[in-house]
This record gives C-alpha cells, structure tokens and sequence, in this order.
C-alpha cells in the first residue's frame, strides 16, 4: 500500500500536471472501486478547473475552482496517469477525466480498493471532513519527541502499530515504521508505554530522515507502486531490514527474524533491537 513518499511523490507530479487544466467530460467504467464511482457522472465536474493539488497522509485532494475538491487514496494497487487521448484504455482503468488540451487523467486500480470521489471543502485550503481525526504530519514542526512521549504514554500496544497509527502520526505504514525501528534500535513488539523521551528523540529524527530520503527517490515499489510517468520507487534499493528473513543483519551479521504485529509482517534483528 503506497505510504507517505509515494503519495508525495504522486501529489507532486500531479500538481504539476493537473493545475490550471480544465475537466471538459467525466467517463466512469467501473461502479464502484472503495466507495461508488457513479456520483462523478452527476457531479457537475464538466467546466470545473483544478487549482490546486494536495497531500494529507496517504490522501490527496486536487481542490476545484468552485469549493469542492477531488478526494485520492490509492488502496493497494491504486495508479494514476495523465496520458494522451489517443493511448486505448487499460483494464483496470475504472476512471476518466478528459481535460480541455485532449489530455486525459486516468485512474486503474486493479484490487478496486482505491478512492476517488467528490468532497467539499467549503473554502481554499481546508481539508475534508472525510478526513478529520487524522494525526500530525511526520515532515513538520509538530512532530516532536515531546509530542511522541506523550501520545505513547499508557499504551499497552506494540510500538509498531504505534507508530502506524493515523491518529498519532500519518503515512508512516508497515515499510516505513520497519525502517525507523531498525534504524533507532528499538524492537517492534516493544509497548509503546516503555518508550523513553531520548528514544522518542531518536525516532523521530530517524523517521524524518528515513521519509524524506523515500521521497528523494520517488518511494518505494515493492509490487504494485507505480509513480504517474511509469516510474518506479528507488528507495527500494536502501531498505535496511524489510523483507529481510532469514539474511544477515546489514549492521551486525545476525540473523534477520520475522513476526506479525497487527496482520502484517515485522522484521527485525534480534542483536540490534533487543530493546
């Protein structure tokens, strides 16, 4: 599932294609991938320009010029292009929005866990309801080791799902969490309660780091992910302990163990993170 650098990534190649640009007709081909498709045929999205495109963790909200906004979250296999009217159509392509010039934003999603839908956001800049509850971004100022102390404090859970919580801090899912761990030396399974304000320190600036090397590289593609021109994410390449199993430790040698926290795998060194 694309986390926050490949939804970035995304958003920002979006911006640059999509701004200014005007949506001319509106072709739906699938009902329904997360949420029904159909409404986008009797939303008046005909004449309507985009102004703007951005990102709220995994989210993206392309704002239209009367008020209302475009509402992405690519699920598992979510992929948009912007391609020539002359390129034919592809099987999972659930979603067509023709724009003035004869270009065309193309939605496919191949598991249909996607969303697209039309939201209102009642004045430029502000977020949908859709997306109220959501936690601080991991790239700005709010992120701090006091406020991660104190989101941690009486919570019984592991500090994986901790840190994968989108209520305490968006975008940081299972590839990214992994990452930050290993690099702070801090075992997966761990109660987030027994975090220490240094170690919150730790991880915070190892999760900066971590995501915005991510985002220099375009993400990371596992299986699916795929940025708007074809692309795929180069961050791959610098994974330290994800999918790791059973291969030496890139830091001490040790064997790479595995467990499930949450439904989803969790590599970890047993040497380096201990504690």
């Amino acid at each position: 599932m694309p986390e926050l650098p490949e939804a970035e990534n995304i958003g920002r190649a979006l911006k640059r294609g999509l701004v200014g640009r005007t949506i001319v007709k509106v072709e739906v081909f699938t009902p329904a991938m997360r949420t029904s498709l159909l409404p986008l045929l009797s939303a008046g999205l005909e004449g309507r320009r985009i102004t703007d495109v951005r990102r709220r963790g995994r989210y993206l909200v392309a704002d239209l010029d009367d008020g209302r906004g475009l509402l992405m979250h690519f699920g598992m296999s979510g992929v948009v292009r912007i391609e020539d009217a002359r390129v034919p159509r592809r099987r999972h392509e659930h979603v067509f929005l023709h724009l003035a010039d004869g270009g065309i934003f193309r939605f496919e999603c191949t598991r249909r866990f996607s969303l697209f839908e039309v939201v209102d956001l009642n004045s430029p800049g502000r977020w949908p309801v859709q997306l109220a509850g959501l936690g601080v971004e991991p790239l700005t100022p709010d992120f701090t080791a006091d406020y991660l102390f104190k989101c941690s404090r009486r919570r019984s859970g592991c500090v994986k799902n901790f840190l994968m919580d989108n209520a305490v801090v968006v975008g940081i899912g299972n590839i990214y969490a992994t990452e930050t761990l290993f690099a702070s030396r801090i075992h997966p399974a761990r109660p987030a309660g027994d975090l220490t304000l240094p170690e919150c320190v730790v991880v915070v600036s190892e999760a900066r780091r971590i995501l915005a090397r991510a985002i220099e590289l375009g993400g990371t593609t596992i299986s699916d992910f795929q940025n708007v021109d074809g692309s795929e994410g180069k961050f791959v390449q610098e994974l330290q302990i994800y999918g790791r199993k059973g291969r030496p430790c890139p830091r001490c040698g040790a064997v790479v163990e595995c467990l499930r926290l949450g439904g989803r795998s969790s590599c970890y060194c047993p040497r380096c993170q201990s504690r």
